[in-house]
């Protein structure tokens, strides 16, 4: 089926509502079509994540145009209490970081960018 990512086996350090999270914040107006392929997810499960992450208050939107305009709410605290006192900013801060500096080291080398 085109578009629709390869299936991942085995377990991952991330969950996807982080990954689409840091894909948000690297990117505040991009399309659910881009952040579905960056996390390797379908649009629909892209769409599923961003509601959840909505209705929890870690994440608004505004329409402008044909494009929704994503907002973060930076001082929200993670919700698994092994993580209590954890922002969002602080968790992105990381993410964020890592893929500028992978992605970075990737077109230095001449190397495709690493799939997550």
């Amino acid at each position: 089926m085109d578009g629709v990512p390869e299936p991942h086996t085995g377990w991952t350090f991330l969950t996807n509502h982080a990954r689409v999270l840091a894909a948000i914040a690297d990117n505040h107006s991009a399309r659910i079509r881009d952040i579905a392929a960056h996390c390797r997810l379908t649009e629909r499960a892209v769409q599923k994540i961003i509601a959840d992450l909505e209705q929890d208050g870690y994440l608004s939107h505004t329409r402008e145009g044909r494009t929704n305009t994503y907002r973060i709410d930076p001082g929200k605290v993670l919700r698994h209490p092994a993580e209590a006192g954890l922002t969002v900013a602080a968790l992105m801060s990381l993410l964020v970081k890592d893929e500028a500096a992978r992605v970075t080291t990737s077109a230095t080398r001449g190397l495709p960018r690493a799939a997550t």
